[in-house]
């Protein structure tokens, strides 16, 4: 019958409209770690593979976080134009008017999806500002920096190495200790004196 085969052009269209976001994404993706590749040329940096580059986006906050803005962007406008629709469909209904039979995409599940988007974005966000606290307090306590796992070919001259990391350390521990003891029998000679 004709209104069956209406219905499954419907799902089938909505699947294509998906697929061919994902690939407009991907694509997407594709011309950023192009332009980022052009430009460590041009810096006089060495291109680093593609695996590794998306290694990296996948580890670092603000990458993720500038990969999530565009789908946010494409969420929020499938969004609206999902209210539209189901909007000016309940009207039509309202006001007695025969409405079309298509079947409409569901405004809880786009609404959920935005959100799912906005949480990511989010953690992304939090992750990116802990990383910044961290980075802030290293610098304030060990003024040469230590070369991180997820760079390490950015390793700088006054950088300095793990070992010597450790040792700083554990000289940091041992003199908490003695600011500790220190004030332990300081605490103890004036609660014998008190006593006397």
């Amino acid at each position: 019958p004709p209104g069956e085969s209406g219905k499954m052009a419907a799902p089938l269209n909505q699947q294509q409209q998906q697929l061919a976001a994902q690939a407009q994404a991907q694509s997407q993706q594709l011309v950023q770690a192009q332009q980022l590749a052009a430009a460590q040329a041009q810096a006089g940096q060495p291109a680093l593979p593609q695996q590794q580059q998306q290694a990296q986006q996948q580890d670092d906050p603000v990458a993720k976080f500038k990969l999530l803005i565009p789908q946010l962007k494409d969420s929020l406008q499938n969004l609206m134009r999902i209210a539209a629709l189901n909007l000016s469909q309940n009207t039509t209904i309202d006001n007695g008017q025969k409405s079309n039979d298509t079947a409409l995409q569901r405004f809880d599940k786009s609404l959920e999806e935005f959100y799912a988007l906005c949480d990511q974005v989010e953690l992304c966000l939090r992750l990116a500002f802990e990383c910044l606290s961290q980075s802030i307090d290293s610098s304030k306590h060990s003024p040469n920096l230590v070369p991180t796992a997820t760079k390490p070919d950015t390793v700088q001259t006054e950088s300095q190495s793990y070992t010597q990391y450790l040792s700083m350390i554990k000289s940091q521990i041992s003199c908490a200790k003695d600011i500790h003891n220190a004030l332990l029998e300081c605490s103890k000679r004036i609660a014998s004196k008190g006593q006397i």
